[in-house]
């Protein structure tokens, strides 16, 4: 498929960009003193090779109150040796680099910043971090806003080629801006047009310092998702009022870190904010930005042709492959590694105060520490297991020049990750194994399925190494009854091998129980082509639409000990499944244990009392165990054996790919 749009030209002020795609600034972790390492050029670089048109470093510290203290800072001239070497790397490699000028406000937590209070609009309490900051005296408001500018100036000079100014996500120029966070009476705060006065005097002075042909970009919320915060229409206002003071280019994204609407998880589907952006591009003449979950070249292509946008956010689609416009470019797109908004490497990371990674890219944050060099010498070598850790293991030993066998029991590869693909909104976990499957043929894999290794035909076959990802198997808990037909194992419901009756029971609050729950109570309710239709044609009341996308034909109630469900679901996601599991009525019972599976249904034991929980089918999703017995057997046949995954022990998909990829390393 040819991109025509996608890699043509564009200008920015004086900027020539050479393609449309832009990688916009992610909070990485790379820099624990706020000065540029290796790492982070090592990141970017790798990125700027692999083709994006311009990269956005950020965000960056403008003085020292203003956040976190791994991230990149240019609120002294200290910094500038670090940020110049950061420019100079990424634009040899081709691509143009702006930086991001941040200033979180209420966002800030007073421990990151030696325990003094966080500034703002108002005096308003930040639900993210608890803690209520202060308002700016007016006479202290010209000095953060100079603060802008002369972190602007050192970008300057520093060589990057134009500055972002964050104004959206809930940041210090969105609490001016929002209703909901200033409640000044002074000629800040108030109307519109003096909410809107902090953000526009912002650019202005940024402007005075760079200059007229020095492009200025805007990171702008298309619609803020607070009840009683700014819309689309607000943000159109705000941006035809930018684009006066000086504002070249508006990076459009939506909601706050408080929102309760999901922006980038899994369960958001691709594109589903670029309505915003074409909102604001109604109100500006200069170019606009659209964002959020765009990870495919084919979508941005779309998106450019229909004239909804004229540049492209991939920034965590760049995380999972930065070789992803090359590749697009060149006629690989099927070899393409695509994001798969999983947020565990990602967010996760961030929210554990731990660096970046990603769970498709385990190379991520490591380029300089982890190469892929050239096998020598080349061997023969043998992948037991399809899943994720065997097939990336496949994947790397044969980008290296191995000769690779890929051996799998089943009829198809992906192992648990197929398990996902009728859970409501976590589909996009089989696209991972989707990709490493066209990555694998790409590779000259040889893929046997349907074959069961065994020892005899491992010695007949005689490879010089064997990777064992024989994977895991669902553990059977020491309940009474349960190996009764009444139960099913989760695994089984979620690839239809078993099917479930009307009332279900499910023992285990942990994800696959919850997400088994999901898909269970999803069942009956309206798909999103027939809610489309009657939505359309107003067919109902939407008091009706919304039960009918929330009320399915089973009962479902999930039994758990301890005293909260979900915990080994990452905290950026967790709290959109929890949600999911109210609206459709799930009931979740904590510190609740299993005593027994009943003709009846499932006994347990909760707060001291016995109850009988009625159910016709009780489904089991009490963890796994390792399928890891042909090590033992296979060590005195093959000189180099190496047990990585659920074999090794039972994990999630993170720690699993990026197993299978040290190994394929390692031979």
């Amino acid at each position: 498929m040819a991109f025509p749009n996608l890699f043509s030209p564009i200008s920015i002020n004086t900027l020539e960009v050479k393609n449309r795609i832009v990688m916009t600034a992610m909070h990485l972790g790379y820099t624990p003193d706020g000065e540029v390492t290796d790492r982070l050029v090592g990141f970017y670089t790798a990125r700027a090779r692999g083709g994006a048109g311009l990269i956005i470093i950020g965000g960056c510290t403008i003085d020292a109150l203003a956040g976190m203290s791994n991230m990149v800072a240019i609120y002294e001239d200290r910094f500038l040796p670090g940020l110049k070497r950061l420019a100079r790397e990424v634009k040899a490699h081709g691509a143009g680099v702006a930086l991001q000028l941040y200033q979180a406000g209420r966002y800030t937590h007073s421990s990151m910043i030696g325990g003094e209070k966080p500034i703002s609009a108002s005096a308003v309490r930040s639900r993210l971090t608890g803690e209520t900051p202060r308002a700016l005296e007016p006479e202290e408001i010209s000095g953060v806003q100079m603060k802008y500018a002369e972190a602007a100036g050192r970008a300057q000079r520093a060589g990057f080629d134009a500055v972002e100014i964050l104004g959206s996500a809930g940041y210090l120029i969105s609490q001016f801006l929002s209703p909901l966070t200033n409640v000044r009476e002074d000629r800040y705060g108030g109307s519109l047009e003096n909410r809107m006065r902090f953000g526009l005097e912002v650019v202005e002075r940024v402007r005075e310092v760079v200059g007229s042909d020095y492009p200025i970009i805007m990171r702008l919320a298309g619609n803020d998702f607070m009840e009683g915060g700014n819309t689309n229409i607000e943000a159109g206002i705000f941006a035809s009022e930018l684009e006066k003071a000086g504002v070249d280019l508006f990076n459009v994204t939506g909601g706050w870190h408080e929102t309760r609407i999901p922006q980038l998880t899994m369960s958001v589907p691709r594109g589903a904010y670029i309505y915003l952006a074409r909102g604001i591009k109604a109100a500006v003449t200069v170019p606009v930005l659209g964002s959020n979950r765009i990870n495919d070249p084919a979508m941005a292509e779309e998106l450019l042709e229909n004239g909804e946008v004229d540049m492209v956010t991939m920034a965590r689609a760049l995380l999972a492959d930065p070789d992803m416009p090359n590749k697009a470019e060149s006629g690989k797109s099927d070899c393409i590694y695509h994001c798969i908004a999983c947020n565990q490497g990602c967010f996760d990371s961030i929210f554990r105060l731990q660096p970046v990674t990603c769970l498709v890219n385990p190379q991520a944050g490591m380029e300089g520490e982890i190469p892929v060099r050239p096998a020598d010498p080349v061997k023969r070598v043998m992948v037991i297991g399809g899943g994720p850790a065997g097939m990336k293991a496949a994947c790397t030993a044969a980008e290296r020049g191995h000769q690779v066998t890929l051996v799998e029991r089943e009829d198809q590869l992906g192992g648990q990750l197929l398990l996902n693909r009728n859970i409501p909104g976590r589909e996009e976990m089989v696209t991972a194994g989707d990709d490493l499957v066209n990555n694998l043929n790409a590779h000259g894999v040889e893929i046997m399925l349907s074959r069961e290794a065994d020892v005899p035909w491992v010695k007949e076959v005689a490879p010089e190494a064997v990777i064992l990802a024989t994977g895991a198997r669902p553990l059977l808990p020491d309940i009474e009854g349960v190996d009764k037909q009444k139960a099913a194992m989760a695994w089984d419901i979620l690839s239809g091998k078993a099917v479930a009756g009307k009332r279900v029971v499910i023992i285990g609050g942990n994800a696959v129980g919850l997400e088994t729950a999901l898909y269970l109570a999803n069942q009956g309710t309206v798909s999103p082509e027939i809610l489309h239709f009657l939505v359309a044609n107003r067919a109902e009341s939407w008091e009706t639409l919304e039960a009918l996308i929330s009320q399915g034909n089973r009962d479902v109630t999930v039994v758990e000990m301890a005293k909260k469900a979900g915990q080994d679901i990452g905290m950026s996601t967790r709290w959109t499944v929890m949600a999911e599991l109210r609206r459709l009525g799930v009931k979740i019972l904590t510190g609740a244990k299993a005593l027994a599976v009943t003709e009846k249904g499932l006994d347990i034991t909760r707060a001291g009392n016995n109850e009988p929980l009625p159910a016709d089918t009780v489904v089991i999703a009490a963890g796994s165990v390792p399928e890891n017995s042909l090590a033992r057997q296979l060590g005195g046949v093959v000189s180099e054996v190496y047990t990585i995954g659920d074999a090794k022990e039972p994990r999630n998909a993170l720690e699993a790919i990026k197993e299978g990829f040290l190994a394929g390393l390692r031979i």
